[in-house]
């Protein structure tokens, strides 16, 4: 599909998420029914103190972590009621992450960390290099092709990360803490690339973040504390990557 026939139509759905975890003899809920939803085109920020319930949130989104109660409908389908095999080839095939710790594998250069994940895919071997190096142009590494992680900077390690995750050509774009070990010039460059990836992409991407410097950059935030949902904004103009 186009970005013109997705922006705009609603890619996640989710109803009544509850999650719980056993420290010992205590049992602490971080998800408490929480009601959520994205829309392709959008960048949602997702905010809140550390332990409100953000990461959780997402891997229930993601078909990370099966939440005790509730639904999420991803890209039409009911993700949970999916057998576990099929809900991992549904991360593969729908989804693409971006983490606080890069997850770079150190043995390989940058164009082979997206090769890498291409692989996976089951992408041609020609067709993975051709869009392993399309896609690190794209985020302005072009110069930095055959740089292994331990040569690259912070800022540069998340842009093949972003790099990594927009090869697939997701739908759906999950990002937790993306900016949070980078300065702030670094962490704009990131944000930027994600909101690029909304609008000309048409993913619909969720951002994780404690930082409020990245509000600038997105169409919606949501703020959590304590395992729920506190308010939802729509932002009226984001700035243009």
């Amino acid at each position: 599909m186009t970005q013109e026939l997705t922006n705009g139509k609603l890619a996640l759905d989710a109803r009544g998420l509850s999650k719980s975890y056993k420290i010992g003899k205590i049992k602490q809920q971080v998800l408490k029914g929480v009601d959520f939803n994205a829309y392709h085109g959008q960048v949602t920020m997702v905010m809140g103190p550390s332990g409100s319930g953000k990461s959780t949130l997402i891997a229930a989104l993601s078909g990370l972590m099966k939440p005790d109660e509730g639904e999420v409908m991803a890209l039409g389908e009911s993700l949970w009621k999916k057998k576990r095999g099929k809900v991992d080839r549904f991360r593969l095939d729908h989804c693409g992450f971006i983490f606080q710790g890069f997850n770079l594998f150190p043995a390989l250069h940058a164009t082979e960390q997206v090769e890498q994940v291409l692989k996976y895919c089951k992408v041609p071997k020609s067709e993975a290099k051709k869009r392993a190096v399309d896609v690190l142009q794209s985020v302005g590494l072009g110069h930095r092709l055959k740089q292994y992680p331990a040569e690259l900077s912070g800022g540069e390690k998340q842009r093949v990360a972003i790099a990594r995750a927009l090869a697939k050509q997701p739908q759906l774009i999950f990002a937790d803490e993306p900016t949070s070990a980078l300065d702030s010039v670094s962490g704009q460059v990131i944000i930027k690339l994600l909101h690029q990836a909304a609008k000309e992409r048409g993913a619909a991407v969720v951002v994780v973040t404690h930082d409020p410097r990245l509000e600038a950059y997105a169409d919606r935030v949501i703020h959590m504390e304590d395992g729920k949902i506190l308010s939802d904004t729509m932002v009226a103009e984001p700035p243009v990557a």
